[in-house]
């Protein structure tokens, strides 16, 4: 976070999700911290936890200042309903945004596949009602975008009512994150990925140790 005259700069340049990124709690306490004050809050971000996201985008929502949301680079999954929490959504030429169906990880019996796919519904539900609400448009186009996991381009994302206006100062920032997860990232974020940060790198190691020990 970075506060300077009566605007504060809040960065999501990372994941979402405590265990691997930056979490909700954070996020909240940043904006409790502020009390009110204005809020730029800048978001180069492949998504996450969707859990998180959805806190932080109530977080986001009850702030009592003016919230702005900056899409420098990427906002994906999570981060396109934590963008969409702000009061207004800019983002800068060569950015995206991708909207598509939630997905997780499983294991057990049929019982709790059909368990995990009924809670997959309902998140998707309440999703599609946050698009539908900063867009107008239709459920069916919206969820034809999530199911084919859709990348907006910045002018895209305009058009279709997901962000309010390109910013007209920023270009866009360096892809830096791996999304071999996704089906559909486009060749360009692709092909322009940057190493990733030492920093990030060492917390993903000690969280796959963390892991290790826990599974043995």
């Amino acid at each position: 976070m970075r506060a300077e005259g009566d605007t504060a700069e809040i960065f999501l340049y990372d994941a979402i999700g405590d265990w691997y990124g930056i979490g909700a709690e954070q996020v909240a306490q940043a904006l409790r911290d502020l009390q009110g004050r204005d809020v730029a809050l800048r978001i180069n971000s492949p998504g996450g936890d969707v859990f998180d996201g959805r806190a932080m985008a109530t977080a986001i929502s009850q702030h009592k200042g003016k919230v702005t949301a900056y899409i420098d680079g990427l906002a994906a999954s999570a981060a396109t309903y934590v963008a969409l929490a702000a009061d207004e959504v800019e983002i800068a030429g060569g950015a995206f945004f991708m909207i598509h169906n939630a997905w997780t990880l499983n294991m057990g019996n049929a019982d709790d596949f059909r368990e995990t796919a009924s809670l997959l519904d309902k998140v998707d539900d309440s999703i599609v009602a946050d698009y539908i609400r900063k867009t107008s448009q239709a459920d069916e186009q919206v969820r034809a975008w999530m199911k084919a996991e859709t990348w907006f381009s910045a002018e895209e994302a305009v058009e279709h009512g997901f962000v309010d206006r390109l910013s007209q100062s920023k270009k866009a920032a360096s892809n830096c994150w791996n999304l071999a997860a996704y089906n559909n990232a486009p060749a360009a974020l692709l092909a322009h990925t940057q190493q990733t940060p030492q920093y990030d790198r060492a917390r993903a190691e000690r969280r796959l140790s963390l892991l290790e020990r826990t599974a043995a």
